[in-house]
């Protein structure tokens, strides 16, 4: 297995990636009132932001490992195929697209209010070619530059004829991965490799009681196919690797908390391709991969993994979430080096509560990490007064640390943390409440940097100071 000494140097992958390509766009605002035309609710849009999907956030996730990408599909002469390149390229992706008029760019928009999806709206039409097959001449020419070819199949038309593609890749000898849909897997015979989960693995084999069936099922169908391994996807349990040659491996989920599956198969793929790229033995892959979705599901929504953090999680170094300034400051850092997003947000937290809760998931969203700097003991008392905190900084940070929103927790002794968000620059600053931008402790800071100020609504009725007085006259009625 992979050791310190020989972790993938993922900047020496180079991958091909072809596939159904996709926009993730989102809508995010306030709900205060019902449509007075329908029993729906108004939202108030604050926040629109465009993410690569499909097979573009494959090629997300390798780029963010430091691999060198090239990124080939289909995609609608439109605004959001310019929006889609813009974003690639800015992470260093090289693209090679097909824009078809006529045909739009499939765009999935997603409204989102206090932390829940509304609605998902789908713009798409099929990609499957009205003519000649465009993939062939826009892989051909990358595929002498790449190490290998990763197939990213979503079911849209894209890959409607996978072989020829398998057949290029083979000619020069070069790898083919590929992420299945569909019912009919004998349209990627000939693959290096294939990554189905277990759903999607027994629409084709049958459903299969214990895992000796599973095994046993599998290794006939990756014989049956001509593929020399199918890794299979098993959620909380990890994964299994059938190959030639040898016995099922199963890798136990690497996870510590599952919250949120999006796009972690994107990111199995994509680890798995770049290990191999930079010359990995399969079951070392296999391993990095494992251990990157289960950084992945430990995210909100669709997350990448850089190569820094997957270094540490994978031999073992913890990421201690309760950090002194200094180390804050480093790890920050660190998360800036791997194209991290930072994410901060300050208060007393003294009783914690699903208003709480709700922000911080909220500000979560905004990034890749998300800091909360805590006011110590003392600073709690010059602003609230005696008699608190109730709770001291010690057992604040534990409670915070907690969630699975939450990646660091710093306390600071300031009256306000300007200092702190001076010295670790976030990306976004967020407070929740009434603020104006201005009116926010270390905004300039942020703002000087390129960054951005959000005000994010508490959920209404929900304080710690109301908590406190209620107890307090429950106390009084006994």
């Amino acid at each position: 297995m992979t050791t310190p000494s020989t972790f993938p140097d993922f900047a020496r992958a180079r991958v091909l990636v072809a596939g159904d390509l996709m926009l993730d766009r989102y809508w995010t605002g306030a709900t205060r009132r019902i449509s007075p035309e329908a029993p729906v609710p108004v939202v108030h849009v604050e926040g629109v932001e465009d993410r690569p999907g499909g097979a573009a956030n494959v090629a997300l996730n390798l780029a963010m490992l430091g691999a060198r990408v090239t990124l080939a599909g289909v995609t609608g002469d439109d605004e959001a195929a310019a929006i889609l390149e813009t974003r690639l390229s800015g992470q260093g992706i090289a693209t090679r697209f097909e824009r078809r008029a006529g045909v739009p760019t499939i765009t999935k928009l997603r409204v989102l209010s206090h932390h829940q999806q509304l609605i998902r709206l789908d713009f798409e039409r099929s990609l499957a070619p009205n003519g000649p097959d465009p993939l062939p001449a826009l892989v051909w020419p990358a595929l002498a530059d790449c190490d290998l070819l990763l197939l990213s199949d979503y079911a849209k038309g894209t890959l409607d004829d996978p072989q020829r593609l398998i057949a290029l890749a083979r000619d020069q000898c070069k790898p083919v991965l590929i992420d299945p849909k569909g019912r009919d897997f004998s349209r990627y015979r000939g693959a290096t490799l294939l990554t189905p989960n277990r759903a999607e693995l027994e629409e084709i084999i049958g459903a299969c009681p214990d895992d000796a069936v599973l095994i046993e099922r599998a290794e006939r169908l990756r014989a049956e196919l001509e593929l020399e391994a199918l890794l299979v996807t098993l959620g909380e349990r990890g994964m299994l690797l059938v190959r030639a040659g040898a016995e099922a491996l199963h890798l136990p989920t690497r996870a510590r908390e599952v919250f949120d599956v999006t796009g972690a198969g994107d990111t199995v793929i994509a680890t798995l391709a770049a290990a191999l790229a930079a010359g990995a033995e399969l079951a070392d892959a296999c391993a990095l991969a494992n251990c990157a979705a289960g950084l992945a599901v430990g995210k909100l929504g669709t997350a990448s993994v850089g190569a820094a953090e997957l270094e540490r999680a994978y031999l073992g170094v913890e990421w201690r979430p309760i950090l002194d300034r200094e180390a804050l400051i480093a790890a920050a850092e660190t998360a800036r080096a791997a194209g991290e997003r930072l994410v901060m947000t300050n208060g007393c937290f003294d009783i914690l509560h699903d208003g709480h809760v709700a922000y911080l998931q909220q500000a979560r969203r905004l990034g890749d990490r998300l800091i909360v700097a805590v006011n110590d003991d003392d600073s709690v008392r010059r602003l609230k007064g005696e008699g608190r905190p109730i709770n001291g900084v010690e057992q604040r940070m534990a409670v915070l640390a907690g969630l699975a929103s939450v990646d660091w927790v710093c306390p600071f002794g300031e009256d306000t943390p300007e200092a702190l968000i001076r010295a670790v620059g976030p990306d976004v600053l967020v407070k929740g409440g009434d603020y104006r931008p201005e009116q926010i402790a270390g905004a300039d800071a942020v703002l000087a940097r390129g960054g951005e100020v959000r005000v994010l609504d508490f959920v209404p009725g929900r304080s710690t100071s109301r908590i406190i007085g209620a107890i307090g006259r429950r106390g009084d009625g006994a």
